[in-house]
């Protein structure tokens, strides 16, 4: 006895009501709909570096390989934080198709064999094609904002003149959590060192900014100042 078929056939499509087809068709546009958002970048990130985190992680959506890709580029990330003149090898005007191939293949292998269907690969493939592989830290950046969006987290950026302990950055979480710029989202925590800011700190949630950085205080003063004489 054969089985029954899963899917309807144009008899059975012919013999439905109108207020039937009309359903189907609609529930079929409806499903069709929701695997485009599926893999539509959950917020905006901007700048050059933004618009290529933007393609890879569209790109991951669609062959399911989101969490392989991020995984891999956590690991791209933590290269460039041990070795601060990647940036400037990846900049350098002279590097030769040859380069741009052992340059690739070294980050390949950083990324540990995590890279599902070689996503990431091809994506590097692309920027060393593009001349590009000089924004690539910044694309590690936009994609993990892209990534904590999809997760229903937010971003908590810490910029101090000097590196903090872990015991002060769960402080600061801690407080903003129990704030309402957290909006009751989870936190992701994302230590910055900027020398330029002299002291204090300067605090970035989401799409707002309290700075309480001894520089800020210092343009105040100043304005204060020029306005007075």
């Amino acid at each position: 006895m054969s089985s029954r078929p899963a899917t309807r056939t144009l008899v059975q499509l012919t013999a439905l009501k109108p207020t039937q087809r009309v359903l189907l068709a609609n529930s079929r546009a409806y499903a069709q709909a929701a695997a485009v958002q599926d893999t539509k970048p959950p917020v905006a990130v901007y700048g050059l570096d933004g618009t290529y985190a933007s393609a890879l992680y569209t790109a991951a959506a669609k062959t399911s390989s989101l969490d392989s890709a991020s995984k891999s580029l956590a690991a791209l990330a933590e290269v460039f934080k041990k070795d601060t003149k990647l940036p400037l090898i990846l900049n350098a005007p002279t590097l030769s198709p040859s380069d741009k191939s052992q340059i690739v293949q070294e980050l390949q292998r950083h990324m540990g064999g995590q890279d599902k269907g070689d996503t990431v690969k091809n994506f590097l493939k692309t920027l060393a094609d593009n001349n590009r592989l000089g924004i690539l830290q910044g694309i590690c950046e936009k994609f993990t904002t892209l990534m904590g969006a999809a997760r229903g987290e937010m971003e908590l950026t810490v910029i101090s003149a000097a590196k903090l302990d872990n015991k002060m950055l769960q402080r600061l979480e801690t407080a903003i959590a129990k704030s309402d710029y957290s909006q009751g989202k989870k936190l992701k925590v994302v230590p910055k060192v900027n020398p330029d800011i002299l002291g204090g700190l300067v605090v970035e949630v989401g799409d707002r900014t309290i700075d309480l950085s001894v520089s800020s205080k210092i343009t105040k003063m100043n304005k204060l100042l020029t306005d007075t004489l």
